[in-house]
């Protein structure tokens, strides 16, 4: 891209870096800057818009901070996905990505990473092997809009024994992805229903229902989960939530806020609890956090769930688990005319992998993979706990570090990168702007080859200047 035709406004109070900051910001996400678009040079733009090289500096800082745009050693600044911009997927790299990630960049610290070296490749191997076969030619049809009923049965028995979760193989609606199965969730719910939704949280959960015009209400966290009382406060239908594993903070929903929530959502028939359980395979200490829907005795939960973490995030198979009620309201509306979007065929070598005890194996031995690579990175870290406090160690594949080294945000992030390094901050991830004294930055170790994880970690803290 030659230049930004972007107008700056002097004679208002706004700086104008946060102006050019906007203007490229929206761009991006109204997709007139399409992922891969080379962005001007600073000095090009700044001479352009008649501004100071820092004006520029400082806006393209931000977006990187927020993981719009990327800077890439001696090429440029460009413009990140935007549909990519969410913790739970992880696509094919196109070939500018796989140029960036694995020529200029060393190192990814990237939440929704997983560790792929360890995938069970040979078992997977016979169940495709299998089902590619003339004897599976029906495989070929389009099959139950729901999803197949053999994978739904054998999501409701693991739901069952690993998480509580009660229900049958007909509640069960599967999806690429749990932003398709919240659209299809939206569709039956009123059109003026308020949300709420964890703020810092999932992010693209807001997109989606600002993109129905719903109005979203910010829900204040802390150590405990979301603040029941700020959910009481505001005049809300459904909340979203991550009880089991909050993202990104990592806490757990307390039993005295989980009973307030349900009480709350009984009190009114038009009240839902969304529960996304991301992440609940990947617990290290204690026992497993029982789902929220286990102790939902009034149906006002419903359920979401992901292979992403357990398996690879490439498969895009999630699935939602609806209340018997909206299940019947998903028939009534004929929302099944929404043909299941995920391929016969994965589907099918899914249920044979978790049907043959697979997927229990590879849960269980990812486990052990990610609680060395977690005790591995609270080594690491572990001389310098005065400086970077570690947020959220018992569970999932990420941590949040609260660094007080002096450095703010964007400097943090752009000292990692010019290290050969990414990372995010946790501000990336709020729906509602606001001042905070110690920047926080989110820290995916699953991602890290085991053996490369200490001079990764290492590199990151002295790009910080902490040694």
């Amino acid at each position: 891209m030659d230049m930004l035709a972007c107008h700056l406004n002097r004679a208002i109070d706004i700086p104008l870096y946060e102006q050019l900051y906007d203007f490229i910001k929206k761009e991006i996400t109204e997709g007139h800057l399409a992922y891969g678009s080379k962005l001007p040079s600073k000095r090009k733009l700044s001479e352009f818009l008649k501004v100071s090289q820092n004006t520029v500096e400082n806006a393209y800082g931000q977006l990187i901070a927020e993981g719009y745009i990327e800077g890439v050693p001696r090429k440029g600044y460009f413009v990140l996905a935007y549909e990519d911009l969410e913790y739970v997927q992880t696509e094919t790299p196109s070939a500018h990505e796989k140029t960036v990630e694995h020529k200029d960049t060393a190192y990814y610290f990237h939440p929704s990473r997983i560790d792929t070296e360890s995938f069970p490749f040979a078992q997977w191997r016979k169940y495709a092997r299998d089902t590619i076969d003339q004897a599976h030619h029906s495989l070929l049809l389009l099959g139950d809009k729901q999803g197949e009923l053999e994978l739904r049965k054998q999501i409701a028995n693991y739901l069952y024994h690993a998480r509580g979760v009660k229900c049958s193989a007909d509640q069960i609606i599967i999806g690429a992805g749990s932003d398709i199965l919240l659209q299809q969730l939206i569709l039956l719910f009123d059109k003026q229903t308020v949300y709420g939704v964890e703020n810092p949280g999932y992010h693209v959960i807001l997109h989606i229902l600002e993109s129905y015009q719903n109005t979203v209400q910010p829900l204040e966290v802390d150590a405990d989960g979301v603040k029941i009382q700020s959910i009481e406060k505001a005049n809300i239908d459904a909340v979203y939530v991550t009880p089991s594993h909050h993202f990104p903070y990592g806490s757990v929903l307390s039993v005295n806020r989980r009973i307030k929530l349900l009480n709350w959502a009984a009190e009114k028939e038009n009240r839902y609890i969304i529960e996304d359980d991301y992440d609940s395979e990947f617990r290290y200490s204690g026992k497993s956090i029982p789902s929220l829907q286990s102790m939902d005795h009034r149906e006002k939960v419903v359920y979401l769930g992901s292979f992403s973490k357990s398996l690879i995030p490439s498969l895009r198979i999630s699935y939602m688990v609806l209340p018997m009620h909206l299940l019947k309201k998903y028939k009534d509306k004929e929302l099944s005319y929404y043909h299941c979007s995920v391929s016969r065929i994965d589907q099918h070598i899914l249920s044979q992998f978790m049907k043959e005890g697979e997927f229990e194996k590879h849960l269980n031995r990812m486990r052990k993979i990610y609680r060395r690579k977690l005790e591995k990175t609270l080594d690491v870290l572990k001389p310098y706990k005065q400086t970077v406090e570690v947020i959220g160690e018992h569970s999932g594949l990420h941590i949040v570090l609260n660094v007080k080294n002096g450095m703010q945000e964007q400097e943090l992030v752009q000292n990692a990168w010019k290290a050969g390094i990414k990372i995010h901050p946790l501000s990336a991830y709020l729906l509602e702007k606001r001042a905070d004294p110690l920047p926080k930055m989110i820290l995916g170790f699953a991602g890290i080859a085991e053996k490369e994880l200490e001079k990764a970690l290492t590199l990151l803290l002295e790009s910080w200047g902490i040694r």
